[in-house]
């Protein structure tokens, strides 16, 4: 392989993963102003409407839906979990007084009978260690709700960027397309062209995997809830799919914690319907993952998988989005004849 197309493929692999960590707001602001390109040009040429007319209207209705949907969704899983937070000490402190009794029953029940004469030593120390575990539960629990409330502001200012980049990138979207093929030689840029709407095919067909394997886990959490009777259903349900994308905690960081509550509580129907609710979304997501991955991106399930854990490897969260996309740019740089790669013996 000539050294220039190396140097071209670092250059470009070191572009993508800035693209997806500080550029996140741009690229899916770019994202974004591409899925809103057929409605942009119905505008123009249905309404007789000129680009900044159209871009204006279609990046508005977008920023008013979207604005929307996050008001409703963020005023009913804010509720819920005010609700929740508020009861929390109440729900710790039986916690402790369940476990308290018990130890004391145990105590009680070998009193006198030689058995074990630092056995209410134990019961005592066991119970300081079991209270110590449930005030630091506590305080890990109100960790990340702190940290999210300090990120607002930040969010706030990514979100602003977001909307003010869907704008921008509307408006000027065929320049920047324009601009983008002028860079490479007369011969090349047909099979760039096509290289870029493969892979457009394959981040929308990636975004629409993520999110039916995201609704499907809602589903499934939300009905699991449902079936065992826990309260705040909608605002779990949702957090477990917030925590499910992430390959460091997934779903059982939810779940398994919560079950071993409950079950120390005395409630076991509760938390062995949590285990088995954490059993089947682990499974069905594991199965179901790599083929409907594979099938939207256009690549095998083995390619998908493979990419996902290596890139997690490689560079963390990040690659699990990263590595697939390598692989969607390689495959169809090869289909179009700008890699030719071949192994000479």
């Amino acid at each position: 392989m000539p050294l220039r197309t190396v140097l071209l493929m670092v250059l470009g692999l070191g572009f993508l993963y800035l693209l997806f960590t500080v550029g996140a707001p741009f690229l899916l602001a770019l994202i974004v102003v591409i899925f809103l390109e057929p409605l942009t040009k119905i505008f123009m040429t249905r309404l007789k409407m000129n680009r900044l007319a159209a871009s204006t209207v279609t990046s508005t209705l977008f920023t008013v839906v979207l604005l929307g949907l996050m008001g409703l969704i963020g005023i009913k899983i804010f509720a819920e979990l005010t609700s929740f937070w508020s009861n929390l000490p109440s729900y710790l402190k039986s916690a402790n007084n369940y476990i308290q009794d018990a130890l004391e029953k145990a105590s009680s029940s070998y009193n006198g009978q030689g058995v074990d004469n630092e056995l209410p030593i134990k019961l005592e120390s066991l119970t300081n260690n079991l209270t110590d575990w449930l005030s630091g539960l506590a305080t890990s629990i109100s960790k990340p709700l702190v940290g999210f409330a300090a990120g607002i502001p930040s969010f706030f200012v990514v979100l602003i960027v977001f909307f003010v980049a869907v704008y921008l990138f509307s408006l000027s979207l065929p320049t920047m397309m324009a601009s983008f093929l002028s860079i490479f030689a007369e011969e090349s840029r047909s099979q760039v062209a096509q290289v870029m709407e493969n892979l457009r095919k394959s981040i929308f067909g990636f975004l629409r995997a993520q999110f039916v394997l995201s609704l499907m886990t809602y589903v499934i959490s939300f009905v699991g809830l449902l079936v065992i009777g826990t309260g705040y259903p909608l605002a779990i349900a949702l957090l477990i799919v917030v925590v499910d994308i992430l390959p460091i905690l997934g779903t059982g960081s939810v779940l398994v914690p919560w079950a071993a509550y409950m079950m120390l509580t005395g409630d076991t129907y509760t938390g062995i319907g949590l285990i088995l609710l954490f059993l089947v979304i682990t499974v069905v997501r594991r199965i179901v993952e790599p083929k409907v991955l594979g099938d939207a991106v256009g690549i095998g399930a083995l390619p998908a998988l493979i990419s996902l854990y290596v890139g997690f490897e490689l560079v963390g969260l990040v690659g699990v989005f990263l590595g697939p996309v390598v692989v969607i740019v390689y495959m169809a740089a090869r289909k179009v004849g700008l890699i030719n790669l071949k192994i000479k013996l």
